[in-house]
């Protein structure tokens, strides 16, 4: 089977609720702004095309993993930022717990993803996520890597994780580690819903590399 495991961005269906995608779209574009970035200099800095980053700031595409990791690194703020707020978010108790109404989540519906945020949102030295995947949700269509560590547990269901090329098939119970330099892509080959406590920890000055 060849790496390609879908398409990188998914257009959003006719009449399909894109509540989700419109609010990652205007908090990307206020971030760019904020940064004083044109699409054309974003589109530099991430990789991505002028094209697709206009279609995702407003709301009629929507974006892989793989392509929020890329405008997260030239947007300079970790992954959870793109994830949105309960819509009745109370004062939290601690700024070391997360009560599972509390839960941040991220959800790409047409590449059949939805992450929720386990970690507190400001993460020092890991962010920990729920990942749900639907049968035939993927992190995109292309291998990626970037510096940092990965590692995690499926809960439930298939997961097909791509290490440098290499399949690797985990079912309810096993776990992984990597470094995140690998070049990796990850599906559900599965009939069911795959469940992932997921563990990205960026790189650390003065830690061992694996």
């Amino acid at each position: 089977m060849s790496g390609t495991i879908g398409p990188e961005h998914a257009a959003l269906e006719p009449g399909a609720d894109d509540g989700d995608e419109r609010r990652l779209g205007m908090r990307l574009k206020a971030r760019r702004l904020e940064c004083r970035l044109s699409l054309n200099r974003l589109a530099e800095l991430s990789g991505l095309s002028v094209g697709m980053l206009s279609q995702i700031e407003r709301g009629i595409s929507s974006p892989s993993l793989r392509s929020l990791r890329l405008l997260a690194g030239a947007l300079g703020v970790p992954m959870s930022w793109f994830f949105a707020e309960p819509e009745e978010a109370e004062r939290r108790e601690s700024r070391h717990v997360v009560r599972r109404a509390e839960r941040r989540l991220l959800r790409l519906t047409p590449t059949g993803v939805m992450k929720e945020l386990l970690s507190p949102s400001s993460p020092d030295l890991f962010e920990m996520y729920e990942l749900a995947l639907q049968p035939g949700g993927r992190s995109g269509a292309d291998f990626y890597s970037h510096l940092g560590e990965k590692a995690g547990i499926v809960l439930s269901g298939r997961l097909r994780l791509w290490l440098d090329g290499e399949e690797h098939l985990l079912d309810e119970g096993d776990s992984f580690h990597f470094p995140s330099k690998v070049p990796h892509q990850f599906d559900n080959p599965g009939p069911d819903v795959a469940r992932i406590v997921w563990v990205m920890a960026p790189p650390m000055a003065g830690r061992p590399s694996v």
